[in-house]
């Protein structure tokens, strides 16, 4: 078939040129506005499309007109290479001419691809030796080499390209700066000796980037980068202006407080009274005289207040000594202030110094640190997160519109192309099926189906086959395809249906089911029988798998098995297997057990979910292939900057950060060091290492490259996060199966199924009774149906007085229905419309039709009633209709109802025992329904919650209180048992227990009446533990919760399956760990120091064991181990959470064997393992579950209408009044006074400039604090004292200004009042320590009241726009973050108690100390705080491990109390944490979920021409400046003005007259404009002609109706087009008036002018004529 010829490529030549400018000069002359764009499929770097047609090879490397529009102009040229890239030049003369020789030899030269290719080889290898510390003999020769490769690639683009700066020359890309500034630096260094310069050192390191340009995926994705950084301006200004806020409160609270430690006093001087002064004459700085706990490096910290940390007898607490962690963690200063701020931002480490803090400072600080660690942190996640998932679906947008419009131009083309291959390969494939047999062709078939699932894989087959060459497709059907004889083909055919038979398929699975259990007892230590059960059936597994295989290569012959991917990772399998058997006896073959673990993912086959996100995977992948590439390029730029920067501080510094001089685990030394350590930096690990680097390096390197690699790592690598979820919340479970084997396994079921249901009547002796006790069963289902919702007869006859009903409430009561409709049970006001017998949970089944219509008729209805139980019970009675009807008619209804219903199911009328039980049951149905009831039990039921807090360690020691809670647990298990009694018999036992809150009540009784048992005897006091579940009950008690709870269920329940898919590749890592570390992480202490052995001295287990000393000490494992796959999972978690992990890791890195002695870093390359599992265990996994979580949170919002699933309805209602309330400043509007002082005052404290004064005092009083430093000269004590006394006489001043010009209206704004109080509590702050002295109130105070004012900058309508842009969404979502904050306090609360009755009396080492621990429950809290946001937990697990005699006192007496010992219980601390991690991470997930689609959900209404009603809003309020007198009209020389002051999507820009009158807008007498025609035309203007827009204009006029029913009725008299023209007209009317009286009078005083005048007045009048005709045409151009 012919190729299509080139479209629009044309040679460019001299014409070509000429012709350019001729354009350009008539478009010069023109002066008019080009609309075009540049195409995005013609940019530079991009293959040509093919709509062009094929390149002729005369067209290649020559230069071609542009073929892109908006170029056509622009003195720019193309020039094509073979693989149709598009490389743009100028063609201006700048160099040399676009026709020379030697330019266009260059420009061949630079467009070859094999030159590109070329330098990135040199790139590439250059990157190799980069790295290297020190270079071979020729490295120096190499190094030359590739400076004179670059330097010629400079070359050739300077002649190729022109020297400018303008768009396609060298200087006017970015890149080639970059290119040209490192050569030169590199030429520089090469003759001078710089190197000892740091910035010298890293210059040639920039090469490293020059990868990027030379990929164009890269390219695209620094562009895209480039693009959200931009975005991210307002938040990273926020950010900063939060941290510095932050920071200078810090200051204010902690400065020097960490400087206080325990020094030991002279016991001479014991009678001396203590004092915590510097001046103290026993002042020793020595660090051997403070007071150091056991295992710890830095000594105790301590404080003044009751609640901080107390010294030990014989010390006292003094400023004294160094800041911690080398003296960098502290509030001294600024700066220090704000690197401890951004490390709580970034959760680093952030338990360290919340311990510190609050041993220096006090308990109540930790307010500070809640702030700061979950509320700021959160919001400045959730900006970064909203904007970027913002970027990415704009990109997601943008390519799918770029594929529906490129989409119909290459179909034809494609349309051409392929018609003739479609012909030829129909012909051969239908010889080739003719050709076969009809068992081949019924695989073939089959193979068909699967690999023609979809367009694209139809396409790709087809690729496939025409790419085979012929004599390999010949090949593999003489050879691959076996069709011997007919012998071989019925023995083919009878093992076919075998293997495909449904029960192979199960049994098969069962196999693979106990294989990953096989695999998962590995552990250590294992007996011999167990060693050689895993072998024997290891090789049975083999022998399975492999009989599995060969069958199926008979039963689908070679080629055909070979062409399913499933069949070709078993044959891997089967091989590796095979392999493994024969290679067992080889030395250093033991690795090849790692890849057993393989086996786990044969399920994958049998398993829809797992297939589909595996695809959805490789998809996302492929598609982000640059965005990958990029970050390894950002992680190898940085690891070899820091290798060079700092590599040999750590050599010759090493003794500043270890006593012995060796090297620690993490350095930047040497390329691998140095590459895991930017790694951790990307894992939030960072602060750490950033104090050594501070040691050794100095401040001015290290803060600088730790920043970088911070922030630009971490935004690579949340973008490609948050890729990867946007493509996974795309998901959706799979409800059908995909192929035979899914298929086979239903089929297999359900025979067994069938077989059971046949076998067990047999068994028990009733085949007889099977049709009577069918029909029986059938009727009881029945009459379950209606009986569980008794509502569904009646309510099929009032079916329209539902639709009515809904009708009328309008969409938000429709939101509500089906929301209640989808909860575990309705709401309140759903539940009060039920008579006595309902349950609540009963409205869910009304859309069930075929009940309903089972339920509409009248048999149905007797049924029912027949059925019903006798007075006396408590089973469910079946409704009237009337009782589902309205509020108002219930009395009415209800006593005809129960009339009704009593007659058809009784032997003889209604006895008076019955009415009793009846108006019992009423009687108690309006009690538990009763509004003071619910508020009585529910107080009620937070008073028993909060009495679980006092139940601590001193709670012996406080009788009355420990009395007071006895009697209140009695009393509130009595209400609670009468509740549920009184529950029981106003719905009955069925209704009740069928309700899923009810359940939960019922529970939580049971649990109240278990703890008084539990008190009541001794042998039943453990039965009291179970009293944390009382808090359970409030979740049933408050709508809040219960809406929370129901969404969590709906969006994280359906992940469940996703869930599993995460577990069984941790399953899968775990397993290697065993096989890698399992009985390796053993190690010889020595008792004295605590520190190991080294391996000279002590090499394995035996040594240990020898050593004299070391009799009581045993070969002691690390805690957190793989020794099996439990331990596995555990160290997985840690990993995972980045608690931890380092100490795993380091263990990991210095194993050596099993019972072998650790050496330092003997294993190095296990770190590997770890990096894996961060990226395929964690970071893939967490991106898949996330993913399927937003699609399920989208799927369920879509289906309440698009309203938050998190929020109640009374919310609901509340959300656009807080939307409103957002949108503008809350100030009154306050009147002018008349008086002529009081307008002056008005006109100051009113104007811009006043305001702007007063913002610069509250910045300068915040520069005044960042200046201070801790021990800082009198004189600047005194200074600041003076600046903030003038400050507060201010303040003060300002106060008494406006209350002059507001009078009582002062005090009706919110800021007004807030600012008072301030001068109140400033001026309080001055005196107070006159009186009461420094000690009590420090000046910090007063600075910090004084510094609350800068909240001014985030003022509605006062502050920068972008910051109330980005506050916005969070405040939106406030209601549902606030229902999800209370449930987590609430887990959080529970945990709490869980934690005081199970480990208070835990011995105090490593996460657990004075300050965390569960002996109370406001440490507790504090507890679970740190693991809420993972932080610490690892040492409070370490904690509760110790449970031998070796590591705790098991009979310890524990004073004020009965319980002894101080041991943990391993098994319930695993548990109790890793389900609070869970729970709480599933919260937290959810809260930054909401977030985030909030920041979507407007940023899609933005995108959407839709017009919001605070768009409307900030309409009438421009309006009001122009209309201050309400007349509702303007003049029409205001509009102009109107329409340039109004806020985006009304807003108009300068000039804007033209547009204003080409809207035709209708004007009244006067030239008046009326407020809802402009409303109209600017609305209209922004939403075009859509069908929405008839909607919006027609609510638009209704409201207004309503909202100004005195409107004054006009008929318009013109419209503003018609006036425009007129004008115009008259206008030149009056000209050729004027005109022709000019030449009037010319004509009658001729006779006296002389012949030259007679000649100068004409051309005057022929000028102006011209002039009066240009200007006629100047205004119909502006019509």
């Amino acid at each position: 078939m012919a190729s299509p010829e080139p479209k629009g490529l044309v040679p460019f030549t001299r014409e070509s040129l000429e012709l350019m400018k001729q354009h350009i000069a008539k478009k010069h002359n023109e002066e008019q506005r080009e609309d075009l764009k540049p195409n995005t499929d013609l940019e530079v770097g991009k293959e040509l499309p093919f709509v062009y047609g094929n390149l002729p090879q005369g067209m290649m490397s020559e230069p071609l007109e542009d073929v892109d529009p908006y170029y056509k102009n622009k003195n720019t040229f193309i020039v094509l290479n073979k693989k149709r890239t598009i490389f743009r030049f100028s063609a201006t003369w700048c160099t040399f001419s676009p026709f020379s020789l030697t330019r266009r030899t260059t420009i061949k030269i630079l467009v070859h691809p094999f030159f590109r290719l070329f330098i990135l080889i040199s790139v590439l290898i250059d990157c190799i030796f980069m790295p290297m510390t020190e270079l071979p003999k020729w490295g120096p020769a190499l190094q030359n080499t590739l400076l004179g490769i670059y330097t010629f690639e400079i070359l050739i683009k300077l002649i190729s390209r022109g020297i400018w700066v303008e768009p396609f020359y060298f200087f006017g890309d970015p890149w080639n700066w970059l290119d040209f500034s490192v050569t030169l630096f590199e030429h520089v260094t090469r003759y001078l000796p710089l190197n000892f310069i740091p910035i010298f050192r890293i210059t040639r390191n920039l090469r490293i980037l020059k990868i990027i340009p030379l990929n164009q995926g890269l390219k695209s994705f620094v562009g895209i980068l480039t693009h959200c950084l931009k975005k991210l301006t307002g938040v990273i200004i926020l950010t900063l202006f939060f941290l510095s806020v932050f920071s200078l409160i810090g200051m204010g609270l902690f400065m020097g407080n960490l400087k206080h430690k325990c020094l030991r006093w002279p016991q001479e001087n014991e009678t001396v009274t203590l004092h915590n002064r510097t001046e103290n004459p026993y002042y020793i700085r020595e660090t051997e005289n403070f007071y150091y706990l056991e295992g710890e490096i830095y000594a105790l910290l301590c404080g003044n207040r009751t609640d901080a940390g107390q010294c030990p007898e014989g010390y006292v607490c003094v400023k004294a000594g160094t800041n911690p962690d080398y003296g960098f963690t502290n509030f001294d200063s600024f700066g220090w202030a704000l690197l401890a701020l951004f490390r709580l931002m970034t959760q680093d480490y952030p338990e360290a110094l919340y311990h510190q803090i609050l041993y220096a400072s006090g308990k109540v600080y930790m307010i500070f640190f809640v702030v700061i660690s979950f509320w700021f942190a959160f919001y400045i996640a959730s900006l970064f997160l909203g904007i970027l998932a913002m970027s990415c679906e704009e990109e997601k947008q943008k390519a799918a519109e770029k594929a529906e419009k490129t989409e119909p131009q290459f179909q034809q083309t494609l349309k051409e192309l392929q018609e003739g291959d479609k012909a030829a390969e129909t012909k051969t494939t239908q010889i080739e099926m003719k050709k076969r047999s009809p068992t081949s062709m019924i695989t073939s078939f089959n193979m068909l189906d699967d690999s023609t699932a979809t367009v694209r894989h139809e396409e790709e087959l087809k690729k496939s086959r025409k790419r085979r060459p012929l004599c390999l497709y010949r090949f593999a059907k003489t050879l691959l395809i076996w069709n011997c004889s007919p012998c071989w083909l019925k023995l083919k055919e009878f093992i076919h249906m075998i293997i495909m038979d449904p029960f192979t398929d199960l049994v098969l699975t069962i196999c693979i089911i106990l294989n990953v259990c096989f695999l998962a007892l590995e552990c250590y230590p294992m007996s011999e029988e167990t060693t050689s059960v895993l072998s024997i059936g290891n090789l049975i597994f083999i022998g399975i798998f492999t009989a599995e295989m060969i069958l199926k290569i008979i039963a689908m012959h070679p080629y055909g098995y070979f062409q399913v991917g499933w069949n070709i990772f078993d044959s891997l399998i089967v091989f590796h297997g095979l392999a493994e058997l024969y290679l067992a006896n080889v030395p250093g073959m033991a690795f090849l057990k790692i890849f057993r673990v393989l086996r786990i993912f044969k399920l994958g086959k049998y398993w829809p979910t797992f297939r589909i996100l595996m695809l959805i995977l490789s998809n996302s992948l492929v598609a982000l292939k640059g965005l990958v590439l990029l970050l390894f390029t950002f992680m190898f730029f940085s690891a070899v900057v820091g290798l060079k920067l700092f590599g040999r501080s750590y050599k010759e510094c090493v003794c500043n950060i270890d006593k012995d001089c060796q090297l620690p685990h993490w350095h930047m030394h040497d390329f691998f060091h140095s590459f895991l350590n930017v790694l951790r930096i990307l894992c939030g690990e960072w602060i750490e290492t950033l104090w050594d680097c501070l040691k050794v390096a100095g401040q001015f390197g290290c803060l600088p490259f730790y920043m970088m690699v911070i922030l630009i790592g971490n935004l690579l690598i949340i973008y490609l996060f948050l890729a990867l979820v946007s493509s996974f919340s795309s998901y959706k479970a799979p409800t059908t199966e995909e192929n035979g084997e899914e298929q086979n396994l239903q089929r297999a079921m359900a025979r067994i199924k069938k077989g059971i249901n046949y076998v067990f009547p047999k068994i028990s002796c009733k085949k007889q009774n099977i049709s009577k006790e069918t029909m029986d069963n059938v009727n009881n289902v029945y009459v379950r149906e209606n009986i569980s919702d008794p509502t569904l007869s009646d309510l099929s006859n009032t079916q329209d007085f539902f639709k009515d009903k809904e009708k009328s409430s309008g969409t938000e009561k429709n939101t509500m229905t089906e929301n209640e409709s989808q909860s575990l049970i309705p709401s309140p006001s759903v539940s009060e419309t039920v008579p006595i017998a309902s349950g609540e949970s009963d409205i869910e089944n009304l859309d069930n039709k075929e009940i309903q219509s089972k339920s509409g008729d009248g048999s149905s209805k007797e049924k029912v009633k027949q059925s019903s139980s006798s007075e006396c019970s408590t089973v469910d009675i079946a409704i009237s209709e009337e009782e589902t009807i309205c509020e108002h008619e219930k009395p009415k209804q209800l006593k005809n109802g129960y009339r009704r219903r009593s007659s058809p199911g009784q032997i003889s009328g209604e006895s008076k025992k019955g009415r009793i039980w009846q108006n019992i049951r009423k009687t108690c149905r309006k009690i538990v329904e009763n509004g003071c009831f619910k508020c009585f039990i529910g107080l009620v039921t937070l008073l028993s919650t909060g009495a679980l807090a006092f139940e601590d360690i001193y709670i012996d020691q406080r009788k009355t209180i420990k009395i007071l809670l006895e009697y209140a647990d009695m009393i509130f298990t009595y209400i609670f048992i009468l509740e549920m009694l009184l529950k029981w018999m106003a719905y009955g036992f069925k209704a009740y227990f069928t309700d899923s809150w009810y359940k939960l009540d019922f529970m939580v009784v049971i649990v109240f009446c278990l703890s008084l048992i539990g008190k009541s005897r001794e042998e039943f006091k453990p039965l009291i533990s179970v009293k944390f579940l009382r808090a359970l009950r409030v979740l049933s008690q408050f709508e809040r919760m219960k809406v929370v709870v129901r969404a969590l269920i709906k969006t994280t329940l359906p992940a469940l399956n996703v869930f599993l898919v995460c577990l069984m590749i941790w399953l899968a890592f775990s397993i290697i760990g065993v096989y890698l570390f399992a009985g390796t992480f053993y190690e010889c202490i020595d008792p004295t120091s605590g520190e190991r052995f080294p391996i000279s001295e002590v090499m394995n287990k035996s040594q240990c064991e020898s050593l004299v000393f070391n009799e009581s000490m045993q070969w002691e494992n690390a805690k957190l181990n793989f020794d099996n796959v439990g331990n596995g999972f555990l160290s997985l978690l840690q990993v995972a959470t980045f608690n931890g992990w380092i100490t795993i890791m380091n263990s990991a890195v210095d194993s050596t064997g099993v019972n072998k002695q650790p050496n330092f870093e003997d294993n190095i390359y296990m770190s590997c393992y770890f990096i894996s599992f961060i990226v395929i265990g964690l970071f893939l996994p967490l991106s898949m579950l996330i993913g399927v979580i937003i699609a399920n949170f989208n799927k369920h919002k879509i289906k309440q209408g698009g309203s938050n699933i998190f929020i109640t309805v009374k919310q609901k209602r509340q959300y656009h009044a807080l939307r409103g309330l957002l949108h503008e400043d809350s100030q009154k509007i306050i009147r002018r006074p008349r008086n002529k002082f009081q307008r002056f005052m008005f006109d100051l404290v009113t104007s811009q400039v006043f305001n702007v004064f007063i913002m610069v005092l509250i910045c300068f009083q915040a520069m005044t604090i960042m200046i201070q430093s801790d021990e800082q000269s009198s004189e600047m004590d005194t200074a600041l004292y003076w600046i903030t006394l003038f400050l507060v006489m201010v303040y003060t001043g300002e106060c008494v200004l406006k209350l002059i010009s507001f009078r009582c209206n002062y005090f009706t704004m919110g800021w007004n009042i807030f600012d008072f109080m301030v001068v109140i509590f400033s001026i309080t702050g001055l005196f107070l320590p006159l009186m009461v002295g420094y000690y009590l109130v420090p000046p910090s105070v007063v600075q910090l009241i004084l510094l609350s004012r800068i909240i001014h900058i985030l003022r509605p309508g006062k502050g920068p726009k972008v910051f109330r842009d980005l506050l916005l969404p969070l405040m939106l979502s406030f209601p549902a973050l606030l229902n999800i904050s209370i449930l987590i306090f609430l887990v959080m609360f529970i945990y709490a108690i869980f934690g005081m009755y199970n480990f208070a009396y835990v011995k105090k080492e490593f996460g657990i100390n004075d300050v965390a621990n569960f002996e109370t429950f406001g440490s507790s809290m504090l507890c679970l705080f740190q693991v809420t946001i993972f932080a610490g937990w690892d040492g409070m697990l370490n904690a509760i491990f110790n449970s031998k005699w070796s590591d705790c006192d098991p009979d310890k007496i524990n004073p004020g109390t009965q319980v002894r010992g101080d041991c943990g219980n391993p098994f319930v601390g695993i548990i109790y944490f890793v389900s609070y991690i869970f729970i709480s991470w599933m919260i937290i997930v959810n809260m930054y979920i909401i977030a985030v689609m909030e920041f979507l959900n407007i940023a899609s209404k933005k995108k959407a021409k839709t017009l919001s009603e605070d768009d409307f809003k900030k309409f009438f309020q421009v309006w009001k400046r122009f209309d201050p007198d309400r007349t509702q009209y303007i003049d029409s020389s205001k509009l102009s003005d109107l329409a340039a002051a109004l806020d985006p999507p009304l807003f108009m820009a300068k000039p804007n007259k033209g547009q204003l009158v080409a809207m035709d807008l209708p004007m009244a007498a006067g030239d008046r404009i009326h407020c809802l025609d402009i409303l109209l035309a600017l609305t209209k203007r922004v939403m075009g002609t859509d069908v929405r827009m008839e909607k919006v204009i027609s609510e638009m006029e209704s409201g207004f109706a309503l909202a100004n029913p005195f409107k004054i009725m006009y008929e318009p008299i013109t419209t503003t087009l018609k006036r425009k023209q007129e004008a115009v007209s008259a206008t030149i009317i009056q000209r050729a008036y004027k005109n022709y009286r000019l030449r009037r009078n010319d004509k009658n005083t001729s006779d006296i002018h002389m012949i030259d005048d007679d000649k100068e007045v004409q051309a005057t009048t022929e000028n102006a004529y011209f002039d009066k005709a240009e200007e006629k045409l100047t205004i119909q151009s502006q019509i």
